[in-house]
């Protein structure tokens, strides 16, 4: 059934390197649209705000640098409660130059927060009253709470795929891992553009990781 024209047009982003880039899935109505990859950083912008017209974007990438040896609030939130993710460093650390480009990804995902942020500006309150936003998601977290802690990162093609069709998300083009996990951060900004409960981890100084409440 297509969807109605009063329905939320979103985007979920998944980040990559230099090479591979950015995949981006969009929804409208919950139900697929469209989808890009691209290494251009002002494409996806393009495609996101001009050709998709989205409201809510969500991004798989740190929005924000680690402040002190404490860490992000919500990458310790998200630990305690058995969800394990990657622990960003302090901007300093990331721009250094590395031999082997470590950390090439979140330098990438800066970047793009920073085109979006005229039009879609981080999300630094919850619940938000913006109507074009973006913020931070992990899909893992995403899957954990979906799928009420029964979340096995060595399982993720299968229970990624299964959560995305019983949202009724079609993944018949969703031909690899980056581009369900992109579609699993559009989900959570469908969510987030419904009014459906989501769940901020974090706190504005150093950026909130949004997933969906816990079923």
């Amino acid at each position: 059934m297509p969807a109605s024209r009063s329905s939320p047009v979103v985007v979920g982003i998944d980040v990559g390197g230099k090479k591979k880039g950015f995949h981006a899935v969009s929804l409208e109505g919950s139900s697929y649209r469209d989808q890009l990859d691209t290494t251009n950083t002002a494409k996806l912008v393009q495609w996101c705000v001009n050709d998709m017209r989205a409201t809510v974007i969500a991004v798989d990438a740190p929005c924000r640098w680690r402040v002190n040896e404490e860490g992000r609030l919500a990458e310790r939130e998200l630990m305690q409660q058995g969800i394990f993710c990657f622990s960003t460093p302090t901007s300093e650390v990331a721009h250094r130059p590395h031999p082997t480009n470590y950390f090439d990804w979140m330098l990438r995902g800066e970047a793009l927060y920073q085109a979006l942020h005229p039009t879609h500006p981080v999300c630094e309150a919850w619940p938000t009253r913006r109507k074009h936003y973006c913020f931070e998601t992990f899909p893992h977290a995403i899957t954990w709470h979906l799928r009420d802690g029964n979340a096995n990162a060595k399982q993720k093609r299968t229970q990624r795929r299964q959560l995305l069709e019983q949202h009724g998300i079609s993944t018949d083009l969703l031909t690899n891992i980056d581009w369900v996990d992109a579609a699993l951060c559009a989900l959570t900004a469908d969510m987030a553009a419904r009014g459906r409960r989501v769940h901020p981890f974090g706190d504005p100084k150093t950026g909130f990781i949004i997933a969906p409440a816990r079923t």
